[in-house]
């Protein structure tokens, strides 16, 4: 079900309104977002702050506009994942869904701003947003497993790791200490839940790849002499 967007933006905003959300894009999801202020904006855009707030009254409803069009490629990308998967084994399904919602929510900083500081409103936005577009497709994607017998796990507990898993790596420190990609430990993490939980005649992923989705040690950094 679609949450209702908070953005405050009258509609006929036209295309400038679009141009005015496509810059806030490129800075607001940059790194140090949070110190990107109104005037930067307008400098980017070349226009007036007060040709911004023509069409957006503050910060809070232009950020809730962006939030509006990042979810929407989100949901996008999720459902074109799901697409493809499909026919696959279950074990793939869920795997190729689950680091398409990781690299997406990545992409956007979703998690940050659900979990950090800043305006309570929107974080309750992004929080319902992630749950309608990510976690309920997780939710459903493991009751359908567990309706055709291919789960030796409730889905519920399934789904509360998985979601435990999503969000902690996506604001860890671990990928750098690592020096691995996000995308490289989640695909880890899910290929580890899925190895006890899926019954390994439908899996889609024969054993020896389970056991060695990454390495667990950099080889190069391992080697020693003879």
């Amino acid at each position: 079900m679609e949450t209702k967007s908070v953005s405050g933006v009258s509609e006929g905003g036209g295309q400038r309104a679009d141009v005015i959300v496509e810059a806030a894009s490129r800075l607001f999801f940059a790194p140090g977002f949070a110190r990107v202020s109104m005037d930067d904006l307008a400098r980017e855009l070349g226009m007036s702050k007060k040709t911004i707030y023509r069409h957006f009254p503050d910060k809070r409803s232009l950020l809730a506009a962006v939030l509006d069009r990042q979810f929407g490629a989100v949901e996008r990308t999720l459902v074109a994942a799901a697409e493809d998967a499909e026919g696959q084994p279950f074990g793939v399904r869920v795997q190729r869904f689950l680091i398409a919602a990781g690299s997406e929510l990545g992409r956007i900083g979703a998690a940050q701003l659900a979990t950090g500081r800043g305006d309570a409103m929107l974080r309750q936005y992004v929080e319902q947003r992630v749950d309608a577009v990510v976690y309920r497709r997780v939710d459903e994607l493991f009751r359908d497993g567990h309706r055709r017998g291919l789960l030796s796990a409730p889905p519920e507990l399934l789904s509360e790791i998985t979601r435990g898993a999503l969000e902690r790596l996506l604001t860890s420190q671990l990928p750098r200490e690592l020096d691995w990609t996000a995308a490289d430990l989640l695909r880890a993490t899910v290929d580890t839940v899925l190895y006890g939980a899926i019954r390994s005649a439908d899996t889609g992923i024969d054993d020896e790849q389970l056991r060695a989705v990454i390495p667990t040690a950099r080889d190069d950094e391992q080697e020693v002499g003879p």
